[in-house]
């Protein structure tokens, strides 16, 4: 059960606490069909308010720009919220929300304990004043359907909801009574059936002329519960969601003034509300982006092979050439070129995805313990890594910078020595990347400069850090060795290409 943040001096029954989590999991499907933004506070009108739950919608702009829950509320920030706590009926009126001088309309509703004996809280819509007098411009069969989702609602009775996609401005909104009769049609409703042949008006039709509309409709009956469901018809692709609306009887005055008890046993629905967005162009894209995604992993993947055959190729001259110094040469351009295919690799696995450096340096360092140690030396190579995602091309060039400097220190801190130790450790600073290289092999001479003094691989590494990364490198004589430590900071990471189940 989800936690509410309730004040510790205000006593509540696991029921009560169950109830207000069941009207917390209806807000955002209620914010988004009244188009206001909706406020749970716990109180009894007695003391300071508490604000427990927040739901936006999405179908309009929201009010509220910052999170509000956890704020305590006085009568002098809220008389109406206090009217209603005490009163223990339903209060409205306009008033200009504070931060942002919008003209609103607040409506007010008590929240009663789970026997109906007391006030614990209130639910406050507020709703733009522009967007609440289109709303009582609007049908009549819609608004006592609002209404009655508004008291399903403060009773906990609305149907689990969380798992339903978002309700977007462009979606069209049907009801339909539970005899199977269509009441109300709305007019984005009415253009999207029309692109499917449907040119009558389907007001006071029967849901059984409409086959998918009628089988979502029947099954929302039968089982209680808020149902969603993705159709093709007529070439278009419909995300429908089906929300049954129990039966209550009378305007919503009346009808939340009385507040009937959350235990009642009423399985009587007055209908159902059926919303359609069209998903056709969101899941071409989808379709598109699948497409160029798996192309662009097979891309990596033979970039990858690519890169392997060159190194294999590579290998193979090394093996035919007499001189020791070329062998050397070819072996630290085989590594460079293995480095780069180890994050092309992981590439291949997930285009876009970001890449946790430390599986790419396992398996550099892997790479490097098996081609550049020499097996007649007792060089001991650890490493250490935390969890760092970047984006693949600065995992690329982080690849590289940890290839050079073991090799590095490999090739030129062991020079006339049988032993040694090399220790990698890369660290997530936050905001940055740090990589830490250390070997107690021969120290640096006196005013070391890398661009004068340092070997190509050093000057890559130099290069890499400056220009790809647009971090530091240091090199210096610590703890009886010598230790480079880089630090660049993060670049942004991709975001996610695909957003499915948002509208």
């Amino acid at each position: 059960m989800t936690t509410l943040p309730i004040p510790d001096e205000f006593e509540l029954g696991l029921q009560d606490r169950e109830r207000l989590t069941r009207i917390v999991a209806s807000l955002p499907l209620l914010a988004d069909l009244s188009r206001s933004d909706i406020l749970l506070y716990i109180g009894d009108g007695t003391g300071p308010a508490t604000i427990i739950a927040q739901a936006r919608p999405h179908s309009v702009s929201p009010i509220f720009r910052d999170s509000l829950v956890g704020q305590s509320v006085s009568e002098d920030d809220n008389a109406l919220l206090f009217r209603a706590l005490r009163r223990g009926r339903p209060v409205h009126d306009t008033h200009d929300v504070t931060d942002r001088a919008i003209p609103s309309f607040q409506e007010t509703y008590p929240v009663r304990s789970h026997d109906g004996e007391r006030v614990v809280g209130a639910l406050g819509l507020v709703t733009n004043l522009l967007e609440y007098e289109r709303h009582r411009r609007r049908n009549p069969v819609f608004q006592q359907a609002l209404d009655h989702l508004q008291q399903m609602t403060l009773l906990g009775q609305l149907c689990p909801a969380a798992t339903l996609s978002l309700f977007g401005e462009h979606d069209g909104i049907m009801v339909i009574d539970a005899a199977g009769v269509i009441r109300y049609v709305s007019g984005i409703a009415t253009n999207l059936y029309r692109k499917i042949g449907h040119g009558e008006n389907l007001v006071d039709t029967a849901v059984a002329s409409l086959p998918v509309d009628a089988a979502l409709f029947q099954q929302a009956l039968d089982t209680g519960q808020c149902l969603e469901q993705e159709s093709e018809e007529e070439g278009f692709i419909w995300i429908k969601k089906a929300i049954p609306i129990r039966e209550g009887g009378g305007g919503v005055g009346r009808l939340l003034g009385r507040l009937r008890s959350a235990t009642a046993a009423d399985n009587d629905y007055w209908g159902v509300m059926l919303t359609i967005h069209d998903a056709t162009e969101t899941r071409r894209k989808e379709r598109e982006l699948r497409i160029k995604s798996a192309m662009i992993q097979e891309i990596h993947h033979r970039v990858k092979n690519n890169l392997q055959t060159i190194a294999a190729l590579l290998r193979l001259q090394s093996r035919r050439s007499e001189s020791e110094e070329v062998q050397q040469i070819l072996q630290t351009t085989i590594n460079r070129i293995l480095s780069i295919a180890i994050v092309h690799e992981f590439l291949a696995q997930g285009e876009g995805t970001p890449i946790n450096i430390r599986d790419v340096a396992r398996q550099v360092v892997h790479q490097l313990i098996r081609s550049a140690l020499d097996p007649e030396l007792q060089i001991q190579l650890n490493w250490f890594s935390d969890d760092i995602f970047l984006p693949a091309q600065q995992a690329t060039a982080c690849a590289l910078v940890v290839n050079e400097l073991i090799q590095n220190a490999l090739e030129h801190g062991f020079v006339g020595q049988d032993s040694g130790i090399v220790v990698v450790h890369l660290r997530d600073q936050g905001a940055a990347v740090g990589v830490d290289v250390w070997d107690n092999g021969v120290a640096l001479p006196p005013n070391f400069d890398v661009q004068r003094d340092g070997s190509l691989g050093l000057r890559i590494v130099q290069t890499l850090v400056a220009e790809d990364l647009k971090g530091s490198l240091r090199l210096y004589n610590d703890d009886d060795g010598v230790r480079a430590v880089v630090s660049f900071p993060k670049a942004p990471l991709p975001e996610p290409s695909s957003p499915l189940g948002e509208f």
